[in-house]
């Protein structure tokens, strides 16, 4: 049934959450993991208009940081004999995640949401929001709350 599940994962143990769900279809499907961290730049309101509140060598280590941190993620799967693929990509996340899948052939997108603010955001959380409201494609989401 899934040939590529795309997992977004951002670094925390929330996130993370998927992870059991993600393994068991991967298992049973022999399905390709795709693990995505998104970058984003942070923007605020200078004098002149918006700026990028971290330097390019702090968004260059934050790259390099992600993509340590995905490699320790698919060892795992790996180690189980779950084909796995580490994308880092730059932007706003939700875009990202439509865009990866798209391009990747994504069967699954597979996510947590964290449940941030507002009606919607309070069921989904505002990445899987974001990702729910464009996607073209079967996604799995579960709730993440804290512990």
């Amino acid at each position: 049934m899934y040939k590529k599940i795309l997992v977004p994962l951002d670094g925390s143990k929330r996130a993370e959450r998927i992870l059991p769900h993600v393994e068991e279809l991967a298992s049973r499907y022999k399905a390709k993991v795709i693990f995505l961290t998104a970058i984003e730049y942070t923007f605020a309101a200078g004098v002149e208009g918006s700026f990028i509140e971290f330097s390019e060598k702090d968004f260059n280590a934050r790259s390099k940081e992600a993509e340590s941190y995905l490699k320790k993620i698919s060892e795992k799967f790996r180690k189980k004999d779950i084909n796995t693929q580490n994308v880092v990509a730059n932007g706003p996340a939700a875009e990202r995640i439509i865009q990866v899948a798209e391009k990747e052939n994504a069967d699954l997108i597979a996510m947590t949401s964290h449940g941030g603010g507002g009606l919607t955001r309070v069921f989904y959380g505002s990445v899987a929001a974001g990702v729910l409201n464009r996607v073209d494609r079967p996604l799995l989401v579960i709730r993440s709350r804290k512990e």
